[in-house]
């Protein structure tokens, strides 16, 4: 199947929660890290889908890490080293175990940064990291639209 095109320009603010239609799967180093068909995503403006697994489907071994963060629309984030057979992605998941009130249904699920993964994949299409150290989206070929991240647009 292929993803229907999207803009990230096109997509709301404040942010929507949708479910996923399509099969996600993770990978680290040999080991497929989750694979879920109960997949969440947010969608906020000028940024890629942020992808979140139920905890039940995700296959790895996770280890809390230090550090927190807070996100204005979803709550405080907690972070996990990720580990897949002998390797381990340090701070490459997070989650929100007590989200905000729209954002309810996330809570528990987990999320995963393309960069710190071997390969992160939306209905067989490999996502890559949306631009920047900071953001968790994942970048389809499907999508169109400028995502911010990149020095310069980190503020829009």
């Amino acid at each position: 199947m292929t993803l229907p095109p999207e803009n990230v320009q096109d997509y709301p603010r404040p942010p929507r929660l949708e479910p996923v239609p399509y099969p996600i799967r993770i990978i680290l180093g040999d080991e497929i890290v989750a694979y879920t068909s109960g997949a969440l995503r947010v969608l906020e403006t000028h940024h890629a889908p942020t992808y979140y697994l139920p905890p039940g489907d995700v296959l790895a071994d996770l280890r809390e890490a230090s550090g927190r963060s807070v996100c204005e629309w979803k709550g405080a984030a907690r972070y996990f080293d990720v580990i897949a057979g002998r390797q381990t992605a340090p701070r490459a998941a997070w989650c929100y175990t007590r989200p905000t009130r729209r954002f309810k249904a996330l809570a528990g699920y987990l999320a995963f940064y393309a960069n710190a993964m071997d390969g992160c994949f939306v209905d067989g299409e490999r996502g890559t990291p949306q631009p920047g150290a900071f953001y968790g989206g994942w970048v389809t070929p499907n999508l169109t639209g400028i995502p911010k991240g990149a020095p310069g647009t980190e503020h829009w």
